[in-house]
C-alpha cells in the first residue's frame, strides 16, 4: 500500500497488528508476565519476567531547539528502532505516553507519525492502559488528605501557607493555574496538568515497588509552623497512593507499525518536569533487547540534559549512542524567518540557523558523546537547504544521515541505523558538566554556562530563601531539574538562535524530594498550560462506526 498521501490515523488505522501475545513471545516476555489489555497492548509485570541484569545498549534521540510543532522525535526515535530491527539488531524502543494536554492543545499526539508509528494510536494518545488516570487520582488523594488533616485539627501544625503540593489534572486549563480553597484553611493553592506532578516523577524513577513506596513516602507537601518538613509518610498517605499505582508501576508493551515492540510508560514534560519515560520501562527493555532506542523530550538543552544528569544517574542506564534531530523548517526559523513562514526554500536561513544546532552537538560531546544528527527531511525541504546541513556536519567531523521514516519507514531510516549501529560496540563515556557533589546553586550555575550558554543565573528573592531553605534541610546536593522554555536556549522564548550574554532568573526553588531532585522555575514558564486560540480539539470528531478523525 502506498500510504504517503494518507495521513498518521489513516495509516495507523490501516496497519495490521500482531496480537500482544505475538509481540510479548518474540520479545522473549514469558506469558506469565504478560498482561493483555485488550488485543493490541498489555502489561509486563516486571517480577515474573526473570532473565538477567539490564545491558542493552541505550540509544537516547535528542533534538536542537524546536518550532512549536516539534520536529519528529517520535518519529524519528520509532524509525530508528524499525530500521535497526531490519538491520538484524535485537531491538526495543521505550517512549514516554502521551498527555492528553498537548493531544488536545497545540502539539498534537506522541505516538510518531506516517510510517514510524506506535499503535494503537488512537488508545495510546487517548485513555492508553489508565496510567495517567491512576497518577492523577494518586495525586490528588495526597492532596485531599493534607487539607483534611487541616480540617480536622491540624495534629502535626501544618503551616497552609507553606503546603506546595498541588492538585493535578491531565488537561491544559489555565483558569486552574490559582484557585481558593473552602477548606484547608482557605488557603491559595492550583493545579498543575499531571505531567509535571511529583507522582509522575517518582513512578518514572522508582525501580519497583519497594522503591515506589520509599519515594512516595519521602514527598514533601509543606512544613510545620517551625520549619520542619511534612511529608506523606508524615499523613500516612503513601501506602494508599501506592496502591492506586499498582498496576501503573507495570510498563505497557506496544508495537510499531512494523512489528518492532515498544514500551510506552511514563510522561513527564522535558520543559516543566524531567522527560523520560519510566525507568522501570529501559531497565525491562535493556534485559530483552540488545539495543533500546529511547527519547528525552524537546531539545538537548532540556531533555537530554536531564536524562543525562537526572535519569542517567538515578537509573545507569547511561547511552552509548546520542542521536539529535534536525530539521530544515527549525533551522530557518532560528536563522531569522518567521515560525509561520517556513515551507519556502531558503539556504540562506538554514545556514544562519546552524549555530542553534552546533550548540547542540558541542553540548552532546561536552558530555563524552559524539552524536549523531538525523536530518528528518519533510516534504517542502528543498535539497539545497539539505545540503546545507550535510555541508556543516562535515566539515565538522559530525555523523549525518537525511531521515525519512515518515514517508519510508524503516527504509528511511536505514542510514541513520547504519551510523548508529557503527557505534554501538563503544562504552559508554558519560561525563558530567558538574561535580557529583555540586550543590543545587552550582548545578544551575553549571547548566546555565556550560549548556545553555548564559552568562549567569539570578535568584528572585523567594528562590534565594527557598534555596536556604534546601540547604538547611540537607537537600542541596539533589540533582537539579530546571523548567525552562523549550524554544530558547535562555529562559526568554524569543530569543532565537544561539544567543549569549543573557542571564537566566530562577524565580522558585521547590524541592521534590520523593522524586529526588530539586525543581528550578525559571521565566514565565508554567505547570499548568493553557490551550492554543485554536485548539486541535476544535478539529476532532469520533464518527457513528467509533472511527476517530482529527487526531494527529
Amino acid at each position: 500500500m502506498n500510504n504517503e498521501a494518507l495521513d498518521d490515523a489513516s495509516i495507523a488505522a490501516a496497519a495490521h497488528l500482531k496480537p500482544i501475545a505475538e509481540i510479548a513471545a518474540a520479545a522473549g516476555v514469558p506469558d506469565e508476565a504478560l498482561e493483555p489489555y485488550g488485543r493490541h497492548q498489555g502489561k509486563i509485570d516486571v517480577a515474573r519476567l526473570g532473565g538477567g541484569e539490564p545491558t542493552g545498549a541505550v540509544v537516547l534521540v535528542s533534538a536542537m531547539s524546536p518550532t512549536p510543532a516539534g520536529e519528529g522525535k517520535s518519529t524519528v526515535t520509532v524509525g530508528l528502532g524499525d530500521a535497526l530491527a531490519a538491520a538484524g539488531h535485537r531491538t526495543m524502543i521505550a517512549l514516554r505516553e502521551p498527555s492528553l494536554g498537548p493531544v488536545f492543545g497545540m502539539k498534537g499526539g506522541a505516538t510518531g507519525g506516517g510510517n514510524a508509528q506506535i499503535v494503537p494510536m488512537v488508545s495510546i494518545n487517548l485513555h492508553f492502559t489508565g496510567d495517567f488516570h491512576a497518577i492523577t487520582s494518586a495525586n490528588n488523594l495526597l492532596a485531599a488528605m493534607v487539607d483534611n488533616h487541616l480540617h480536622h485539627g491540624n495534629a502535626l501544625d501544618l503551616d497552609p501557607e507553606s503546603i506546595s503540593f498541588k492538585r493535578v489534572l491531565d488537561v491544559n486549563d489555565r483558569a486552574l493555574r490559582r484557585i481558593r480553597l473552602d477548606s484547608g484553611a482557605g488557603r491559595e493553592t492550583g493545579f498543575d496538568i499531571t505531567a509535571a506532578s511529583e507522582v509522575m516523577a517518582v513512578l518514572c524513577l522508582a525501580r519497583d515497588m519497594g522503591d515506589l513506596k520509599a519515594r512516595l513516602g519521602r514527598i514533601t507537601v509543606g512544613f510545620t509552623r517551625s520549619g520542619l518538613p511534612v511529608t506523606a509518610g508524615d499523613l500516612e498517605a503513601s501506602g494508599a497512593m501506592a496502591m492506586l499505582l499498582r498496576d501503573a508501576l507495570k510498563p505497557n508493551l506496544v508495537q510499531t507499525i512494523a512489528g518492532t515492540p515498544a514500551l510506552v510508560h511514563g510522561g513527564p514534560f522535558a520543559n516543566i518536569a524531567h522527560g523520560c519515560n519510566s525507568a522501570i520501562a529501559t531497565d525491562t527493555a535493556r534485559r530483552l533487547a540488545d539495543v533500546v532506542v529511547t527519547e528525552a523530550g524537546f531539545g538537548a538543552d532540556l531533555g537530554a540534559e536531564k536524562f543525562l544528569d537526572i535519569k542517567a544517574r538515578a537509573a545507569d542506564c547511561a547511552p552509548t549512542v546520542v542521536v539529535l534531530v534536525a530539521t530544515v523548517r527549525a533551522l530557518k526559523m532560528h536563522g531569522g524567518r518567521d515560525k509561520a513562514d517556513l515551507a519556502g526554500s531558503d539556504p540562506t536561513a538554514v545556514a544562519a540557523g546552524l549555530p542553534n544546532l552546533a550548540r547542540h552537538v558541542r553540548n552532546v560531546r561536552r558530555y563524552g558523546y559524539e552524536p549523531v544528527v538525523a536530518l528528518n527531511r519533510f516534504g517542502t525541504d528543498g535539497d539545497e537547504e539539505l545540503a546545507v546541513v550535510e555541508n556543516y556536519c562535515a566539515d565538522n567531523g559530525v555523523r549525518c544521515a537525511i531521515t525519512e521514516v515518515h514517508a519510508r519507514g524503516a527504509a528511511g531510516g536505514a542510514e541513520l541505523a547504519r551510523h548508529v549501529g557503527a557505534l554501538l560496540g563503544q562504552t559508554p563515556s558519560y561525563r558530567g558538566i558538574y561535580p557529583p557533589d555540586a550543590d543545587v546553586e552550582e548545578q544551575i550555575e553549571a547548566i546555565v554556562r556550560h549548556v545553555y550558554g548564559g552568562d549567569g543565573v539570578e535568584f528572585a528573592p523567594e528562590a534565594r530563601a527557598q534555596l536556604e531553605r534546601i540547604r538547611a534541610h540537607g537537600w542541596e546536593r539533589l540533582p537539579v531539574c530546571i523548567a525552562k522554555t523549550q524554544y530558547s536556549f535562555s529562559d526568554d522564548p524569543s530569543l532565537l538562535g544561539a544567543p549569549t550574554g543573557f542571564t537566566v532568573r530562577v524565580r522558585e526553588l521547590v524541592p521534590k524530594t520523593g522524586a529526588g531532585f530539586v525543581v528550578a522555575l525559571t521565566g514565565t514558564v508554567m505547570t499548568m498550560p493553557g490551550l492554543p486560540a485554536a485548539p486541535a480539539a476544535e478539529r476532532m470528531d469520533v464518527h457513528d462506526d467509533g472511527t476517530v478523525a482529527g487526531l494527529f
